[in-house]
């Protein structure tokens, strides 16, 4: 067990307080990788940001879930994948699509299935990705600036899997239920 703290309203360093009362007034709670991430606010302030511009790029929400769960699930991420289960359900994805991520089975359409697919060579190749992959995305109906906002989104999810790995980051109460680990 590590010995990272969670934090709240009491406990944080000054400079994170306000950034954790905006969690608790996005979510309801405190996310405990919030409560954590707090121990140096440049951190969940930066992750803040990230959130939010992810959650405006071009991707709808069925998108934006593909590229979270993709990565999530290839890191992985005890935390996140409950975390965006339970996101997911809020942002009215079906379960289909929801299923098929966390099982790693295909998704029910091929322009997902291609998302799924570049983010994993993106992810699994550290950026190098060949022509043969971006020719693949592109065919699929996406363009060159999906292409930086996959990478976007990455870099959002680097920060959490990799805290969450090692802060063993315990996962909120609401999310639980949907608790998960890696079947491969």
């Amino acid at each position: 067990m590590t010995d990272f703290t969670l934090h709240d309203q009491n406990s944080a360093p000054e400079k994170s307080k306000p950034l954790l009362e905006n969690s608790q007034k996005a979510f309801g709670m405190i996310p405990g990788l919030h409560a954590v991430m707090a121990d140096a606010p440049t951190v969940l302030d930066g992750y803040q940001k990230l959130h939010e511009l992810v959650l405006n790029t071009s991707f709808d929400n069925d998108e934006t879930t593909v590229v979270w769960q993709t990565i999530n699930v290839e890191h992985a991420c005890h935390y996140c994948v409950p975390a965006h289960t339970g996101i997911a359900k809020s942002m009215k994805v079906s379960d289909d699509i929801i299923n098929a991520l966390r099982d790693e089975t295909p998704l029910p359409s091929d322009k997902l299935e291609a998302l799924r697919t570049f983010t994993l060579a993106v992810v699994r190749k550290r950026g190098e990705v060949n022509s043969e992959d971006l020719n693949a995305f592109y065919e699929a109906g996406y363009e060159r600036s999906h292409v930086l906002e996959v990478i976007l989104v990455l870099s959002q999810k680097v920060m959490s899997n990799y805290i969450n790995h090692i802060a063993e980051t315990p996962v909120d109460e609401p999310f639980q239920k949907f608790a998960w680990k890696k079947v491969k």
